[in-house]
């Protein structure tokens, strides 16, 4: 085999169950020069077994088998330091990679030297019915998604060792550690979802996002404050909650609470406009978005609020559909009856 142009970095925990699918959807490639490093993060079911029966059949297979359980982000940073090679692919040992899923990634990567990172979008399976999951497509509209949300699937990332430099997943951050990552390496280098789903992406009960809600919600608000620097804000801001209320539809809002999420985002928009960190029209775009969806969803309705969104945010209240307007007048004036 030639010298290897990608790593791919598979963490495996007790994933018998799925294990031969998914490193058969690796070994499956149409493109075929990387190595598979699979992390056995100390399973005590028969994951081993079927990686060692895999190794055994192909030469490109490197089995690292730890004597210790570390979790998914410290074998993942193991892999990047482990990894010989100028591209890393990202992969869990429960989903399955398109046949084609490499070819496209490094290609585009090849064709696009100023793009560090590559996602494409993913389909989630193993539900009633699959569903499947679209990511914008250029960096500037990546970098706007997200102040929302992780715009690009941690398994179908494809990036250049280079770029990722130093960073690494940060355990403080798990169990959206790849959320972390990727909004600080959005800050260094290019990023691009190839639009067309390349990853199966498995819906099942083991799921960390299902089992650990709690901890999901308090470290993606961690990740939103942090990408809060992009705006000169700090953590300690007195006025967080409302500047994350930009970015975030919130519901059974008084009207008092609304108009000051307004006027925050006016700030952001304001500090966008000097410090040119965010592409101005699709940052406006999303937060006007937001805000509508958040004024849709206020505890009550007034005609004082009613006639400050008319006189004080035209734009805004001009982007109301005409059937809101029309029934945040009717609950306004039914109140103001009363």
């Amino acid at each position: 085999m030639s010298k290897p142009e990608i790593s791919v970095i598979m963490p495996v925990y007790n994933a018998e169950k799925y294990l031969s699918e998914t490193i058969e959807s690796i070994l499956n490639q149409t493109y075929s020069n990387f190595e598979l490093l699979i992390l056995n993060d100390k399973s005590t079911d028969g994951s081993k077994q079927i990686i060692e029966k895999y190794k055994a059949k192909d030469a490109r297979i490197v089995l690292i088998d730890k004597e210790k359980n570390v979790g998914p982000a410290n074998l993942r940073n193991e892999g990047f330091e482990l990894a010989r090679t100028p591209y890393i692919a990202l992969m869990d040992a429960d989903d399955i990679a398109l046949p084609t899923r490499f070819e496209k990634q490094i290609t585009f990567l090849k064709n696009n030297p100023d793009v560090g990172v590559c996602g494409t979008w993913m389909t989630y399976f193993g539900g009633k019915k699959n569903k499947v999951i679209s990511h914008a497509e250029t960096h500037d509209a990546i970098k706007v998604s997200f102040l929302y949300s992780c715009a690009i699937g941690n398994s179908t990332v494809m990036l250049r060792k280079e770029n990722l430099g130093s960073l690494r997943f940060e355990n403080e951050y798990v169990p959206v550690e790849d959320y972390d990552l990727w909004s600080r390496l959005l800050t260094k280098t290019k990023f691009h979802n190839i639009q067309e789903s390349l990853i199966n992406y498995r819906l099942h009960p083991n799921n960390i996002s299902k089992t650990k809600i709690e901890n999901v919600n308090r470290s993606v608000k961690k990740v939103k404050i942090n990408q809060l620097k992009g705006f000169e804000i700090e953590n300690g801001d007195s006025n967080i909650e409302l500047y994350l209320g930009a970015f975030e539809v919130r519901r059974g809002l008084t009207p008092a609470e609304i108009i000051k999420i307004i006027d925050a985002s006016k700030y952001l928009i304001s500090q966008n406009e000097k410090l040119k960190n965010f592409h101005p029209a699709l940052l406006e775009k999303q937060i006007e978005k937001t805000l509508l969806r958040t004024i849709r969803n206020a505890s009550e309705f007034n005609l004082s609020f009613y006639n400050h969104l008319k006189k004080n945010e035209k734009s805004l209240f001009g982007k109301i559909k005409t059937l809101d307007k029309t029934i945040i007048r009717f609950k306004s004036v039914i109140n103001w009856k009363k």
